[in-house]
């Protein structure tokens, strides 16, 4: 019989809808459960799904802070090595693909081995659908450029079959900005949560819903914080005074 953690579930601050504010940090929320190692485990898996897509926008020049739950943070910044389980052998990417995508392709690999040997449906049927997302998402951009979408596939065996993307990817292609569009993208990852919850089980399980739903509001946190910083005018510039209103 599985253990019930009513302790743990019951202790975490509840989460709002989609861009609310998140209550506590993943590196907190890692810690909180880390005195059960089968559920942390589960937890830190799809947890560092967070520091990659952080360290990604590190290394573009998105974002010049990072605060990672699972990787050092000199690992997040690129100054120290990834684990191996995530690069493997080298860092150096097969010609033709993207390193980045080797290390995501690693990601989603290490993630699924977990899901086995926690016995967690849930973060099994997680990777699948993201993975499956994701190259959905993959097919259409290439499809768009007149690309082979082949080459830009990750980890096409670990994808879910018979799931229907077309209408995300319509409503996502349709965004009128980036941010809009990965909206669309965050609003369906959110929906598909709702949907396999095992909620009031209290289970590891219900505890990984949680961390997957926790992940998506830091990261639109991440994205409202630096949409204001931009907003924000320049230290010592002086208010406009020209008219807004004709």
């Amino acid at each position: 019989m599985a253990r019930r953690e009513y302790y743990l579930i019951t202790a975490l601050p509840g989460l709002g809808e989609l861009g609310s504010s998140p209550p506590v940090s993943l590196g907190e929320l890692l810690e909180q459960v880390s005195v059960r190692p089968d559920a942390a485990d589960v937890v830190r898996a799809i947890l560092l799904g967070d520091d990659l897509l952080q360290r990604q926008a590190a290394l573009a020049g998105e974002i010049e802070q990072v605060a990672p739950a699972v990787l050092t943070v000199a690992q997040a910044r690129n100054e120290e090595p990834l684990p191996f389980y995530l690069v493997g052998e080298g860092a150096e990417a097969p010609p033709g693909r993207m390193p980045e995508d080797v290390v995501w392709a690693g990601y989603y690999r290490h993630a699924a081995q977990v899901a086995r040997r926690r016995d967690s449906a849930f973060l099994g049927a997680w990777v699948a659908h993201e993975v499956a997302f994701r190259n959905a998402l993959a097919e259409a951009r290439a499809k768009a450029l007149g690309l082979e979408a082949a080459g830009y596939l990750v980890a096409p065996e670990l994808g879910g079959e018979g799931e229907d993307f077309a209408g995300v990817i319509t409503e996502w292609g349709a965004a009128p900005n980036p941010l809009a569009g990965l909206r669309v993208l965050d609003a369906a990852r959110w929906r598909w949560l709702d949907e396999h919850d095992p909620y009031f089980t209290f289970d590891i399980d219900e505890l990984a819903v949680y961390a997957a739903r926790l992940m998506l509001l830091h990261r639109w946190h991440r994205l409202a914080e630096a949409q204001r910083q931009r907003a924000r005018p320049p230290a010592g510039s002086q208010p406009s005074t020209e008219r807004t209103d004709s």
